[in-house]
């Protein structure tokens, strides 16, 4: 009966097994485990900027993981890890008496390790009869699959851990601040408290709990295991719970920079580049090596504040945040300063230095007083503005603020100094011309005010700095820059009625070389020879550089009414700054995955010998096979004309720099937006400034005057670092002398402030003399104004001697040639 009965049981038990185990899911699928890792994004220095998670969860290989930690976890959840087959018979034997026993009062677990692992990635949580049978069946058949050290590895980096941390090294970072090798024993032991009930056992919300389960069960299992000597044990038991939040370490995210406009495009970018449906970027545990220099996008953001902030102040009106905290939460100190942590305000400006969010907490007639955030309320500074302080904008402190106001001050010396967020906008970008790398970008006055990035994704007119690619159109179909457009009225019948585009100065100045017309930034001009070089000339031109990806071919887009981004703006610029050569932008060097394979790399230049030992004096050859989008001359040419715009044209007030600089600025129609982009040999950058909802920024609103200075201010930064140099001329480019407001051929080697020596192709002998109109009509009687103040102008010849240029030319010399 006994033999019948063992064997009946066997059969039992065998019967139950075989049908549960037909159609369990395969687990040949953990060898392709995958877990959803945090994706990082460093800067050029190696430093973490910015992380994006699913689950906060960092892949550590088993081997990388210390053995203290392991050890901990072993000694909480399954001290026989190491020797039995998947499950623990005695274990389960255990906890089945303990609940017989109990009458059902007490039931434990009696799962291993293994066990978990499949239960969480393999099974459902139910906690049934049929699931533990599968877990089981899983388990034994896993173990002989897979070594004890790959089943940990996939344990220890799936667990949740509590604070939204998934994984040993996520929840070291998180509960102390460390990495693994760093953890002593008491803390890896806190860690392993947390797999029964990872939100049970907070350090602080419940801290006896926590202390109990690691000091009475996971430190002394340690130590019966033999994990710890005796006097590990000791020290591990005095240990007094140490940890981020309870305030003892600063909290790791405290040590990274705010998100900004820089890390939130890469998410954007490299999210849309390896498309969102196959690969969330946000839990593929990418490692991404952005462009960004820290020193320069700090510096970009402070020029692009300080310019908004200038021309808000300017208007001289105060709004405030918006923000209001009701009265009865300002009756205690305790109660205002909750509500104003929980007020939905920007904390990321540092302009003059920090900004602190406030709340007005009385509004007396010479000043306000108030209560700020992270400041206490017996500062020596007294928490007062002044009303001295507020006459920058009109109207008196009972007109403009209430109890309860919610703003933003920065210290002085001795006080505190009203700040407000502009609400005038705009975006800053800069990259590195031969490479793409973009080294900063700005898009808007606070990230966390808006996170809007008006660099990539507002899309704005470009006005007058669209032109040089009319030109450049023209330079590449024969023009020079000396060749005569007529600056005069224009006329053209459009189906909105009779459009007459005007110069900024409302005036007309007749025949007028190239070069003058793009330093001035003469529209009638410009309109002019967009009609004669071809709309669609100029159209496939735009469209080439990436300015547009289709452009309306109507002459109003010669100005630039069409719509573009700054990043599409600046990374064109670039071409014209290198040669001519196509660079695409870019804000990341390389991305590799959570195995440290590269999946992308922007720079595919070839370096032939970076393999190779170089002698002194040698350095390697990389080629580039990069697409020429332009004639390296007309590039030249352009980059000359360029730089009149700085020397003397409409950006000589604002642009000083120490090396040569070319550019041009924009403003379009009733000044809705005004523009800057310039470059020097190495660096292209780029400002616009302009209210969200379009409207004037004002009578004298200017490119050069408002996003001038932006560029000024970061460009004096970035040569420091990146130099400068002379803008490289092409082989063979030979130089003629011109006067620059005629056109006219001068004796080689003449010298004199109207004396520019303008590249010309090789082996083409420029024709002087003819005059380009577009084919509009011109009326005999056009007033003509002269651009210098004498009718004639004094030139030293190639021999050294002084002689007396005539008066500018009349149409009719220029229509015969005859100019001298």
């Amino acid at each position: 009966m006994l033999t019948l009965g063992i064997a009946m049981m066997a059969l039992v038990v065998g019967a139950v097994f075989y049908m549960y185990g037909r159609d369990l899911p395969s687990y040949e699928v953990l060898s392709q485990y995958t877990p959803k890792t945090i994706s990082r994004i460093y800067n050029q220095e190696g430093q973490i900027i910015d992380e994006y998670a699913v689950e906060r969860r960092l892949f550590t290989p088993a081997e990388e993981i210390p053995d203290i930690v392991k050890q901990a976890f072993i000694s909480a959840e399954d001290k026989n890890f190491y020797t039995h087959a998947g499950f623990d018979p005695r274990g389960i034997a255990a906890a089945a008496y303990e609940a017989v026993a109990t009458r059902g009062d007490t039931v434990r677990g009696a799962s291993t390790i293994t066990q978990q692992v499949m239960k969480n990635f393999l099974l459902d949580g139910g906690r049934t009869a049929e699931r533990k049978i599968k877990e089981i069946i899983l388990a034994a058949r896993i173990d002989g699959a897979m070594s004890k050290e790959q089943i940990l590895e996939l344990y220890l980096n799936e667990i949740d851990l509590g604070v939204r941390s998934f994984g040993v090294t996520a929840a070291a970072l998180s509960y102390f601040n460390k990495p693994l090798d760093e953890l002593t024993p008491a803390e890896a032991a806190f860690l392993a408290v947390h797999p029964k009930a990872p939100y049970s056992y907070h350090p602080v919300d419940d801290r006896e709990a926590a202390l109990d389960r690691r000091n009475n069960l996971v430190l002394r299992e340690m130590f019966e295991n033999g994990y710890l000597t005796e006097e590990e044990y000791e020290t591990a038991l005095a240990d007094p719970l140490r940890t981020v939040q309870n305030g003892d370490f600063p909290s790791f995210q405290s040590e990274r920079p705010d998100r900004d406009y820089f890390s939130s495009e890469v998410r954007r970018q490299l999210t849309r580049q390896f498309g969102e449906d196959d690969v969330d970027f946000s839990a593929s545990g990418y490692s991404i090596r952005a462009t960004v220099d820290p020193d320069l996008q700090q510096q970009a953001a402070l020029s692009l504040q300080t310019a908004l902030e200038r021309y808000d102040r300017g208007v001289g009106a105060w709004r405030g945040t918006g923000e209001n905290i009701a009265a009865e939460a300002l009756a205690t100190e305790e109660s205002w300063r909750e509500a104003l942590a929980n007020t939905d305000v920007a904390r990321d400006i540092e302009l003059g230095g920090r900004w602190y969010p406030a709340v007005v907490l009385g509004v007396e007639d010479q000043q306000l007083r108030l209560g700020i955030e992270d400041i206490a309320s017996d500062d020596v500074r007294g928490n007062v503005v002044p009303r001295s302080d507020t006459s920058w904008f009109s109207g008196n402190l009972f007109d403009n603020f209430e109890v309860g106001d919610v703003i933003h001050v920065s210290k002085l010396d001795e006080g505190w100094t009203l700040r407000q967020v502009p609400e005038v906008q705009g975006g800053f970008m800069a990259m590195d011309v031969n490479t793409g790398r973009v080294l900063a970008m700005q898009g808007g006055f606070s990230f966390q005010h808006s996170s809007f990035n008006r660099a990539t994704q507002a899309r704005r007119q470009p006005g007058s700095s669209f032109k040089p690619f009319v030109y450049a159109a023209a330079l590449d179909s024969g023009y020079s820059p000396a060749t005569i457009v007529v600056d005069a009225p224009i006329e053209i019948n459009t189906p909105q009625g009779v459009w007459r585009p005007q110069n900024a100065s409302n005036q007309f100045y007749g025949p007028t070389p190239l070069r003058t017309g793009i330093e001035q930034s003469r529209n009638l001009m410009t309109v002019r020879l967009a009609q004669e070089v071809g709309m669609d000339v100029i159209a496939s031109y735009a469209e080439q550089f990436g300015v547009y990806d289709r452009m309306n071919q109507v002459l109003a887009t010669s100005l630039g009414s069409d719509e573009t981004t700054l990043y599409q703006m600046v990374a064109s610029y670039a071409m014209f700054a290198n040669g001519g050569e196509r660079v695409e932008p870019t804000l990341v060097d390389r991305v590799q995955d959570r195995y440290g394979n590269t999946i992308f790399r922007h720079d595919q230049r070839t370096c032939w010998d970076c393999d190779a030992p170089l002698a002194e004096g040698q350095a390697p050859r990389i080629t580039s096979n990069r697409e020429r989008v332009m004639n390296e001359v007309t590039a030249f040419q352009l980059t000359s004309m360029m730089q009149g715009v700085v020397q003397r044209g409409t950006a000589s007030g604002a642009i000083n720099l120490p090396v040569p600089i070319a550019g041009k600025t924009g403003t379009t129609n009733d000044a809705k937006d005004v523009w800057f982009v310039g470059f020097s040999s190495n660096i292209v950058a780029g400002c616009y400034i302009g209210f969200d909802t379009p409207r004037s920024l004002g009578r004298g609103a200017s490119g050069g005057g408002i996003c001038g200075p932006v560029f000024q201010s970061f460009m004096s930064e970035a040569i420091e670092t990146y130099g400068g140099g002379a803008f490289r001329a092409p082989e063979g480019c030979q130089f003629i002398s011109i006067d620059r407001f005629t056109g006219a051929r001068l004796p080689d080697g003449t010298q004199g402030e109207n004396v520019v020596a303008e590249c010309f192709r090789p082996g083409e002998e420029p024709i002087f003399g003819i005059m380009f109109d577009g084919g509009f009509a011109m009326g005999a009687d056009l007033p003509l104004f002269d651009e210098v103040a004498s009718q004639a102008r004094q030139v030293t010849t190639s021999t050294g001697e002084t002689a007396t240029v005539g008066p500018k030319a009349s149409f009719g010399s220029l229509s015969s040639g005859g100019l001298y």
